[in-house]
């Protein structure tokens, strides 16, 4: 791979591609700080809204949606949409960060560390998945306000509930969002990647029913639950169908993720619920992956007796979170990346991600998006950090792009 730019320095650009790095430090370390974890957005979705009022947007050019309505969880907030009309002509530009975080960054306390920004506490995560996209596209939008930069429509989008299945992009509507013709998304990863494409996802709950019986006087009469999932992981495993699955060209992942069931030792298992997912980057072969976990649980339920010659039965549901996509090199937004990139001294790469993003529904909606990273390491974990210099990266190509 070609060497990237590693010095902030190397980045550094003037005209309407500078920006107040001190301040968008400042901001990013307050908005890691700030709770936020899938379905209660409101209180970093009220951060931005006042940052921008503070710079002169109106209460008219700010809104959400109904995302949170249709949404498994609920939530308090759709996602947060600001349409800003441009000073000069040219293809409305979207720009977008999704603003929830997991869990584990409630009460995250950053600090900087060097070059770094750490969780002062070893209990929790640090946030920067994905506050540190979100400020990426309110520093661009701050900058523009507060020098008066000329610039083309924009669109500003800060979505929520990406961590628990894409569900904020996946109720976006293109007509509100003002149809936009190049869009650009900041997640995980390092500044200078343009990820064009990243796998499809299914969600698989699967309740399994046996037969209760007394564990210790007649456990014969029983069938129990968890020796059908048993069985059935076990066939999966065996066979190749779950972890890394590769079966001549065609490739995959599944995880058995969840388990649950139960209540006592003294009574054989009378259910259990298993949550699964299957990826694939081929519809079909995702699909294929998806039956074979059905054949595995039904066959299971079918070998297993109680001594009557009853059985236990097994019910399937797959779900799609989200399909996979590919956008072509040459498409303008990835074209548009890769020239603000250039532009200022670094050297962009391409990749397909084996992960889900919020890029899958925007581009399903009629938005093909390119996704770049703002310098996220280790997140969802206690040892995440964020690293300022790539941060600022991204900061200065989000200008370079939002200023067209």
């Amino acid at each position: 791979m070609a060497k990237r730019a590693t010095s902030t320095s190397s980045v550094q650009a003037s005209g309407h591609g500078a920006i107040n790095e001190n301040a968008a430090v400042d901001r990013v370390t307050k908005m890691m700080a700030i709770p936020g974890k899938s379905g209660e957005e409101r209180a970093i979705a009220d951060f931005i809204c006042g940052e921008l009022k503070n710079a002169g947007v109106p209460d008219s050019a700010i809104t959400t949606d109904s995302a949170h309505k249709k949404s498994h969880l609920g939530g308090q907030i759709g996602n947060l949409i600001v349409k800003l009309p441009g000073t000069v002509k040219g293809p409305r530009r979207l720009l977008m960060g999704h603003i929830d975080t997991v869990p584990l960054c409630v009460g995250a306390r950053p600090v900087r560390d060097g070059n770094l920004i750490r969780p002062k506490d070893a209990t929790t995560a640090l946030g920067g998945d994905n506050r540190a996209g979100a400020c990426v596209v309110l520093t661009a939008a701050l900058e523009i306000l507060q020098r008066k930069l000329p610039h083309p429509p924009l669109t500003l989008l800060w979505p929520v509930q990406e961590e628990v299945g894409l569900i904020g992009a996946k109720y976006a509507s293109a007509a509100k969002l003002g149809n936009p013709k190049l869009s650009f998304n900041w997640d995980g990863g390092p500044p200078d990647m343009l990820v064009i494409g990243a796998t499809g996802d299914f969600n698989i709950e699967i309740e399994i029913t046996g037969i209760a019986s007394h564990a210790g006087t007649h456990p014969e009469d029983g069938v129990n639950a968890a020796a059908i999932a048993s069985l059935a992981i076990a066939d999966l495993t065996r066979d190749g169908w779950h972890g890394l699955i590769q079966k001549g060209r065609n490739a995959g992942t599944s995880n058995i993720g969840v388990i649950s069931g139960g209540d006592a030792t003294n009574v054989v298992m009378p259910s259990v619920h298993v949550r699964a997912e299957a990826r694939s980057h081929d519809p079909k072969f995702r699909q294929k992956i998806v039956d074979q976990f059905r054949k595995a649980f039904e066959k299971a339920a079918r070998e297993l007796k109680n001594s009557a010659g009853r059985r236990g039965s097994v019910n399937f549901e797959a779900t799609l979170k989200y399909e996979s996509f590919k956008m072509d090199a040459s498409e303008p937004s990835v074209q548009a990346a890769r020239s603000a990139m250039e532009s200022l001294g670094m050297v962009p790469a391409c990749r397909i991600s084996n992960g889900g993003l919020d890029a899958n529904w925007m581009t399903a909606n009629g938005i093909p998006t390119v996704t770049m990273g703002c310098g996220q390491q280790g997140i969802h974990t206690v040892d995440e950090k964020l690293n300022i210099e790539s941060f600022l990266q991204a900061c200065h190509v989000a200008m370079k792009l939002a200023t067209a």
